[in-house]
Parts: structure tokens; C-alpha cells; sequence
């Protein structure tokens, strides 16, 4: 006998039907002699809709009722999900966030877990009862709602799981698994059997969606065994393993990308000590996230031009606190551009071997496109293109890596 986690994804819920169906895995589960705990997403729309609502009363809502707001989607899929797994003769039984608790920092819209109370949860399941929880959702120690932020329900799985002691964390999406690319943009990408956890934190992190970043460094911190696998199809996803399990390293593992960055250039800023601070400082400040950062300095060492990403959605409040600065930081210009891409090859095997980032850079070039800006760690090499480019790249450096589904028989 296991204990495992089930965590349903907002398309696997997005109607009664669905849900009936995703009972239907908990039950196999169940059957199979293990203790099941469930975690379930918002009705695929609904929170889109709550967030609609909010902003229809007021562009800047209080972030406590903004939370209370936009959490109710959660409290719906657990009661619906407890009942469809009862329906199949199973004992089941709902869990709001606050009940447990679930106790987060107070960061509103985008809180962190602390920890969770496991006592009525591990009751529950040695009484053989499946307890069914909400995702993204928690509370303060204001007795305040919180909410995880998007995609918070991965981190929720994880985090009761890690909690739990769980043997296995499944998280069930309307993907098979993990992919070497994007198969909707790279008919050739291939499903992989295994990933490492630092792959995956780096894939998500990049611009992958099919787990969430923050749950993949929990998984990480916490090493829980976790699966990503379909709903719909009944056949194995992929596992997250460590680096040391035996796992055959490929040099990359995969390609990434994001639309969601935009680039911003400072012209002629003064080449001395505390210019990068005066910037970086005050959006540090108001809460934006710098990403890649190049600096080109003049030939006759006096000036330089700073090139730096942040998310598209923070681009106006950026360049708004940038500009506020201009009479200290004393820029000739402030270029802007949203229609970037950034790309990104990972794989543990860059530690061992070279060549990674020229087979990269040669193979984008003879495409003709153009680099703009370049940002390495010890396991991805990322850079930033033109949007109108992020096609062609990901399928050039996917069959330049190798990593092209091969066809059967082949």
C-alpha cells in the first residue's frame, strides 16, 4: 500500500462529466489498496471569470477580497469532486484551505506555503476516507484567504504531499507527460520517460507550462517523487527523478521558450560605479523582475548601453520607474520592444560536455536569426530573438540537438 497525491488540473475539471472521470482514476486508486489524497484546480474558465469580476468593480481591487474572490472556483471542484468519488461507492470528503490549515506568508494573489496541518488529513485517510483539497488557495495568520498565484494548485499538490509524506505525487493535466519541446509548435518532440528535478525547475521556470515552476523546486527541496501524466489517456507520464537515479544523461533534454518578456535599452548611460544599481535598485523596489542583463560598453570607455528583460506585463510600470530616473541615471535613450521570444536549451549534460552553446548559435544563425541577448546558467543556455522568429528556432535547434522523434521502424 502507497500514499499518493492526485492533483486534477483545470481542463481535466472542466465540467461534470470530466470530473466524474477524474473520480475515476482516484477510485483505481483506491482499489488498488492505496491511501489517496486529492487536489483539485478551479473549473477550466471559472477563475478567469472571478478575476473578470474583480476588475469590473475596480482596476486596483483590495488584494484580501481580491483573494477571497477569485478562490471560490476551488471551493466548488472539491465538493463536486468529493461527491463524484462517493457516487462510486468510496468515502470522500471536502477540505477548504482554512479547515486544515493551510498556512501561507501573507503575500496576497501570490502567497507561498508555509505549512500544512496534517492531523484531520492523515485521520482521514487511515479511516479510508479520500480527502479532497483545494489548490492555489490558503490562509494567513490574519485569518485572511490567500491565493498561490497562477498555476498554484502544482505547488499545493506538492507542498501536502512533501506534508503527507506522500510515496508518489501524480499530477494530472491534458498532457502525457513532458515534452523535448512544445509538440504544437514541434511536430517532431518527443515524450520523455524521465526528467531531473533541476531540468524541470529550469523548463518551467523558461517558459514550459506543464508543471509550475514553484512546484517543481519543491519537489526538488522536498524530493517527492513526482508524475506528470494525462488525464484522458490512460497510459505512463513522466517521472521527476534525481539526478544520481541512474537516469542516461543527454546532453539536452529539452527546448523552451517564453513570449512573455520584453526587452528594454538604456543608451549611453555613464560607464562608472553605481549606475546598475541606480537602475536595478528602484525596480528591485517596485517589485519587477530583471531577467537577462547585457551591458556593451563605448570604445573610448565613457558610455555604454544597458539591455536588460523583464515580464511583458510589467514592461509600462518599468519603463515608468526608469524614467523617473533619468535626470540621475542620464541615458540618451529608453528603447522598449514586446515582441521578443526567448529560448532556452536544458540538460544536466552541459556539465560534461561542450560545444552547447556554438551548436545554439550556429544553428540560429544559419537560419539568419539574429541573437539579441545571451544568459547561461550551468544547465541552459537562453537567449532573446525576435518574436517572429520562435517557430523556426525551436524546430532548428530541436533537430540540431538530436532530439527529433524518430518514426516507427525507423
Amino acid at each position: 500500500m502507497a500514499r499518493i497525491v492526485q492533483k486534477f488540473g483545470g481542463t481535466s475539471l472542466a465540467s461534470v462529466e470530466k470530473i466524474s472521470n477524474a473520480a475515476q482514476h482516484v477510485a483505481r486508486a483506491v482499489e488498488s489498496g492505496h491511501e489517496v489524497a486529492v487536489v483539485v484546480s478551479a473549473m477550466s474558465g471559472t477563475t478567469n471569470q472571478l478575476v473578470s469580476w474583480t476588475e469590473e468593480v475596480g482596476k486596483t481591487p483590495d488584494p484580501h477580497e481580491y483573494d477571497v474572490v477569485v478562490s471560490a472556483g476551488e471551493q466548488v471542484t472539491v465538493g463536486l469532486m468529493a461527491m463524484a468519488i462517493q457516487r462510486l461507492g468510496i468515502q470522500a470528503r471536502s477540505w477548504l484551505g482554512w479547515q486544515l490549515p493551510i498556512w501561507t506568508d501573507p503575500l496576497h494573489a501570490r502567497a507561498h506555503i508555509e505549512t500544512i496541518e496534517t492531523k484531520e488529513i492523515l485521520t482521514s485517510l487511515a479511516g479510508g476516507v479520500v480527502a479532497v483539497v483545494p489548490g492555489f488557495q490558503g490562509i494567513d495568520r490574519e485569518n485572511r484567504i490567500t491565493t498561490l498565484g497562477r498555476g498554484g494548485s502544482d505547488a499545493s499538490a506538492v507542498a501536502l504531499a512533501a506534508a503527507i509524506e506522500a510515496d508518489l505525487c501524480n499530477i494530472y493535466t491534458d498532457v502525457d507527460g513532458v515534452y523535448t519541446s512544445d509538440p504544437r509548435i514541434v511536430a517532431k518532440a518527443r515524450k520523455l520517460d524521465k526528467i531531473t528535478y533541476e531540468e524541470m525547475l529550469e523548463m518551467s521556470s523558461l517558459g514550459a507550462k506543464v508543471i509550475q515552476s514553484r512546484a517543481a523546486e519543491m519537489a526538488m527541496r522536498h524530493r517527492v517523487v513526482v508524475q506528470v501524466l494525462s488525464t484522458f489517456h490512460d497510459i505512463p507520464g513522466t517521472l521527476l527523478v534525481d539526478e544520481d537515479s541512474g537516469l542516461e544523461q543527454q546532453i539536452v533534454s529539452g527546448i523552451a521558450y517564453s513570449r512573455d518578456d520584453a526587452k528594454i535599452t538604456l543608451t549611453k548611460i555613464p560607464d562608472q560605479p553605481g549606475i546598475a544599481a541606480g537602475i536595478f535598485g528602484p525596480l528591485s523596489k517596485s517589485d519587477i523582475n530583471v531577467d537577462m542583463i547585457v551591458q556593451n560598453a563605448s570604445g573610448d570607455g565613457t558610455s555604454a548601453d544597458l539591455t536588460f528583460t523583464v515580464g511583458k506585463h510589467d514592461l509600462e510600470k518599468a519603463l515608468s520607474v526608469i524614467e523617473a530616473t533619468q535626470s540621475v541615471l542620464e541615458y540618451a535613450e529608453l528603447i522598449s520592444d514586446d515582441n521578443v521570444a526567448k529560448i532556452s536549451v536544458v540538460g544536466v549534460g552541459m556539465r560534461t560536455h561542450a560545444g552547447v552553446a556554438a551548436t545554439m548559435f550556429e544553428t540560429l544563425a544559419e537560419k539568419a536569426i539574429n541573437i539579441q541577448v545571451i544568459s547561461t546558467s550551468e544547465i541552459k543556455v537562453s537567449v532573446l530573438i525576435a518574436g517572429e522568429y520562435t517557430e523556426l528556432a525551436l524546430r532548428s535547434l530541436h533537430t540540431a540537438y538530436g532530439l527529433d522523434d524518430k518514426p516507427a521502424g525507423s
